[in-house]
């Protein structure tokens, strides 16, 4: 069955549309990992779901006038809709407003508290005396305390990254009355203990981390060893959220970021539920069952923290009891994409709206230009000419024309079959050898989850496969030679053949069509669905995918000679620059 493997996606704020910035940055990439995963044969799970608790939730709620659950329900349908026309393969996307989630969460929170990892104490916390609240972090903005950016929220600095407490904002504000006027006032809560996890933290991530991403580590390693981890409070004075499990508090709540990061393993308890097989978690997640698990958590840079230092901090407190669970293998978070030279905000309106464009181009297109400008090691301009030139000058002139026109030309010139070649060339089989070594170097790109750098790859080998053809240009040698243009159209398809699985990961869509024009009567890949689930706390609707199809499919199999081809037809929409007119403006 191969090893097993946890691709744990960041939980998204229910909060609006998801803009591409997020798509590039955390979604798009577990998807393409989990893909290419399964393809080699290992057993993967990928989890997520939305995020629906926490103040932007409720931010949107008082916007729109509505109930906190009108907000979820509306806005985890329209990302559920955009990861079925995305594809991204969800074994499960669920949410935390789930009986399920409330469970694990509060089970995770006695534990701590039976570990000594929580404790009680009293807060000082901005108050609002217009609106007679206490202000729970996005309730409460001002300059940062590190990089003195003016638009900071209570927790954490979207700018710089930095985590503090709301009180050390400079020039606070209320987001609910917009006064400046606001008071310090005593409010008791419970604090995880993270100054008894700095130094096992700083054991851990000495261990074996030579394949994280520079920035992860040198973040990470910089702020443990600062040694300034200390006590943080995960309740909030509200009403909306997970329930506090000791003692009797009607008006606190757990808070969002250490209910959500709980996701990862809620999500995957809930998957094997709906699996029929209750334990099935625990092959992933029990380090006593299977301590050779590897956990991805796929995320943008803005939560390193959260899933270096914070979330596996966690873990280390729950293991501090009977049993024990794996920590991350990998975190292999991005850096930004950006548009209009600052950072895609949803609540600053600084977006494109992911359902919005998936609505106007094809999601290989989308799939294929984030990727080719994957933001993995530095932050990333977007613009509509870069979008443009990528799709029309490489996806469209390298990998589809090649397609259309190799696969039209068997179809029209050898009676809509595979042609039976003879005997290879020297030059031949050296280009088949080149390009069947695009398992090995294309494959060894994706499992070191260095993406673009894979697809770099790939269009190289499909430039060779053009390169080829020019020199052999069956075309011209089908009237004189006709056994030759039949090998040199076998060899080309062949090679076409092989690299429909290398692009596979990131362009399933287009891979799954020619899959079909090739001649194949299975599919390449599974099914996604979605599910009405039905619990304690009301229905939820999830998302789920068969990837039975995909399993061991990353090989270089032998493309059937005589094989009947399907009427090929364009994998790809050229661009047109004047339809392209207002965004390029």
């Amino acid at each position: 069955m191969g090893r097993k493997i946890l691709v744990g996606v960041a939980w998204p704020y229910v909060n609006g549309e998801k803009h591409i910035g997020q798509i590039a940055g955390a979604y798009l990439p577990p998807d393409i990992f989990a893909r290419f995963q399964r393809m080699i044969g290992n057993d993967v799970l990928m989890v997520s779901g939305s995020d629906t608790h926490g103040t932007p939730i409720m931010l949107k709620a008082d916007a729109e006038g509505v109930a906190y659950p009108e907000i979820v329900a509306k806005y985890h349908g329209l990302f559920v809709n955009g990861c079925l026309a995305m594809g991204l393969t969800f074994d499960l996307y669920s949410h935390t407003d789930t009986a399920n989630h409330w469970v694990v969460t509060q089970q995770m929170f006695t534990r701590h508290w039976e570990t000594g990892f929580v404790y009680k104490d009293i807060q000082r916390q901005w108050y609002d005396p217009v609106a007679g609240k206490f202000l729970a972090d996005r309730y409460v903005e001002g300059d940062c305390p590190f990089c003195g950016y003016p638009d900071a929220r209570g927790d954490q600095c979207d700018h710089c990254g930095r985590l503090y407490d709301a009180l050390e904002l400079k020039n606070p504000r209320s987001k609910i009355s917009g006064t400046t006027e606001l008071e310090v006032r005593e409010t008791e809560h419970f604090f995880l203990d993270m100054g008894k996890m700095n130094e096992p933290l700083l054991q851990w991530i000495a261990e074996g981390k030579e394949h994280w991403r520079p920035n992860v580590i040198n973040f990470t390693r910089g702020q443990l060893e600062l040694r300034e981890l200390r006590g943080r409070a995960i309740t909030r004075d509200l009403d909306w959220g997970v329930t506090i499990p000791i003692g009797h508090y009607p008006d606190k709540r757990i808070y969002v970021w250490y209910d959500a990061v709980i996701g990862y393993l809620s999500a995957a308890i809930e998957w094997a539920l709906l699996s029929g097989d209750a334990e099935a978690w625990r092959q992933w997640w029990d380090a006593d069952v299977n301590p050779t698990a590897h956990i991805y958590n796929f995320i943008g840079k803005d939560n390193i923290p959260f899933h270096t230092i914070i979330w596996p901090g966690m873990l280390i407190g729950y293991n501090h009891g009977a049993s024990r669970l794996n920590l991350p293998y990998d975190v292999p978070a991005n850096e930004y994409l950006n548009l209009r030279g600052g950072k895609f905000s949803t609540s600053r309106g600084n977006v494109i709206g992911w359902n919005t464009v998936l609505a106007q181009f094809q999601a290989d297109a989308w799939r294929y230009v984030l990727t080719a400008m994957a933001p993995e090691t530095a932050d990333v301009e977007f613009t509509w000419q870069d979008f443009m030139e990528r799709i029309n000058n490489e996806l469209v002139a390298n990998w589809g024309n090649l397609v259309n026109r190799m696969l039209g030309f068997a179809y029209k010139r050898f009676g809509g079959q595979i042609p039976t070649p003879g005997p290879f060339t020297a030059d031949d089989e050296a280009f088949l050898a080149e390009i069947k070594a695009g398992f090995e170097s294309v494959g060894a790109l994706y499992q070191a989850v260095k993406l673009k750098a894979a697809l770099q790859e790939a269009r190289r080998l499909s430039q060779r496969v053009n390169q080829y053809l020019n020199d052999n240009a069956p075309w011209k040698s089908i009237s004189n030679d006709p056994l030759r243009a039949a090998t040199s159209v076998y060899v080309a398809l062949q090679a076409i053949d092989w690299l429909k699985l290398l692009w596979a990961p990131i362009l399933p869509h287009s891979s799954e069509q020619l899959h079909n024009m090739l001649g194949y009567t299975q599919p390449l890949f599974g099914r996604q669905y979605t599910e009405i689930v039905e619990d304690a706390r009301g229905q939820h609707e999830v998302l789920r995918y068969d990837h039975t199809p995909a399993r061991g499919r990353w090989e270089a199999t032998q493309l059937a000679a005589g094989q009947a081809l399907r009427e090929p037809s364009p994998l790809f929409v050229k661009l047109d620059e004047a339809l392209m007119a207002e965004k390029l403006s």
